[in-house]
């Protein structure tokens, strides 16, 4: 996408009533160092007829400074507690950032795999890197692009949210843009998730455990040395997967979409990147424990409520035993997590500040189920959604119009790109080019 980006205007947004001001204590979850990244989503829309350019960025502005009156943290800042490791928010309505900008982009640019990881970057100019520096939480950005079609891009501290959560704020601006309202009740409770004492023994949490490097894994990662992919899935290809599955078993065993997709996707990583056989390798993805915990966590919880599933094998077994297996490698890991294990989790992260290491580690996180798709400000549902940049983490985005589809977004090592989409790709799935 060889096109410029200007931005014409930055504004902080303020919540448009008054709002509390308080400092408000981050979960364990919240605070942990893993989770110190923006969430960046990017949106496209058709163009919306009957309404301006700038009647339209009024109704924008307006509507954020409405949502951020009942997700007031949001317009807030993050700094460290004084006493303990944790995170604090200071609630002083210090605003969201709201840039408006114009690109000689077509929507039609956005259906087509990235060149580079970082293509997108300017369609969310400000990238908050560490909100401990007193920079903000929120960052919207609206992009005209050509023929009246819009871009929206929206960071979000991920110490202050979720996907679940952030996602849940989208659409509750939606609706202020939109319908001029929103029944939106976000509850904060952040100290459901404080520690409780469970014991910090991590000895059934391999996410946190290191493994020998046996082949210098990080060098191969670097932005200038990853190609970006992209695969659609459809219902009949996740069908296949699953037929697949099943019949390289003994027993009869049922697997869902998630467990065959993110085991044939490793597999085809792996396979794609010829790591050593005795190399250990390490599957993380994100677990929504709202209903594994004991209590359940409130409705509306915007918080961080994710732990991190973990598969683990040899890079031989990954490659050359079933789908089947790897599978139920994955299944076993959403099993492992009830509520025991989250708050071993909850210790872990508080007491011994525990972080994943990114050594044999492929990240995935599924955006398919959130609900990107819905997010409609007044000109539809969008086109297309994904992330600002692709990256070595995989995506599972949702497509729209397909309820069923999954796009597959993962940064590759570009000596094994060829080789991962050959081994990825089914003869009913489809390829961005």
């Amino acid at each position: 996408m060889a096109s410029s980006v200007e931005v014409k205007q930055i504004t902080l947004i303020t919540p448009s009533e008054p709002t509390p001001t308080q400092t408000l204590s981050l979960s364990a979850l919240d605070s942990q160092l893993f989770l110190r990244f923006p969430i960046e989503y990017l949106l496209t829309y058709e163009p919306s007829h009957g309404s301006d350019k700038s009647t339209t960025i009024a109704q924008i502005k307006l509507a954020l400074a409405r949502a951020l009156v009942p997700y007031y943290p949001l317009a807030g800042r993050v700094r460290a507690r004084q006493h303990g490791s944790g995170l604090e928010v200071v609630c002083q309505a210090q605003g969201a950032v709201f840039i408006e900008a114009e690109s000689s982009a077509d929507i039609s640019d956005f259906e087509v795999v990235p060149l580079y990881v970082t293509e997108r970057r300017k369609m969310l100019s400000l990238h908050v890197v560490d909100v401990l520096r007193g920079d903000p939480l929120l960052v919207v950005q609206l992009t005209w692009l050509l023929h009246g079609a819009v871009a929206l891009g929206v960071g979000f501290s991920h110490c202050m949210c979720d996907g679940v959560g952030s996602v849940e704020f989208l659409n509750s601006f939606a609706e202020f843009a939109r319908l001029g309202k929103s029944n939106a009740k976000p509850v904060w409770d952040r100290h459901l998730l404080d520690p409780s004492h469970y014991g910090s023994d991590s000895v059934g949490h391999p996410e946190f455990h290191r493994v020998a490097d046996l082949c210098g894994f990080m060098s191969r990662f670097s932005h200038d040395k990853l190609t970006p992919t992209s695969v659609t899935f459809d219902k009949i290809s996740l069908s296949e997967l699953k037929r697949v599955a099943l019949t390289s078993r003994v027993e009869t065993v049922s697997y869902t979409s998630f467990e065959v997709l993110s085991a044939h996707i490793w597999r085809s990583w792996a396979k794609a990147l010829n790591f050593p056989p005795n190399q250990i390798l390490k599957l993380l993805f994100s677990i929504n424990i709202r209903k594994r915990v004991e209590p359940s966590l409130p409705d509306k919880f915007y918080g961080n409520a994710i732990v991190l599933g973990c598969a683990q094998t040899t890079a031989k077994n990954l490659t050359d035993k079933s789908l089947s297996h790897v599978a139920e490698l994955v299944r076993q890991a959403k099993e492992k997590v009830g509520n025991k294990y989250v708050r071993q989790v909850v210790e872990l992260v508080s007491e011994t500040r525990a972080s994943p290491d990114s050594v044999g580690v492929l990240i995935m996180s599924q955006w398919s189920r959130l609900g990107l798709e819905k997010v409609d400000l007044g000109m539809g549902p969008p086109a297309q959604v994904g992330p600002i940049c692709s990256d070595r983490y995989c995506l599972l985005v949702p497509v729209q119009n397909e309820m069923d589809g999954v796009k597959v977004m993962l940064a590759v090592p570009t000596y094994g790109v060829d080789k991962y989409y050959k081994n990825l790709l089914l003869k009913n799935n489809k390829a961005a080019c």
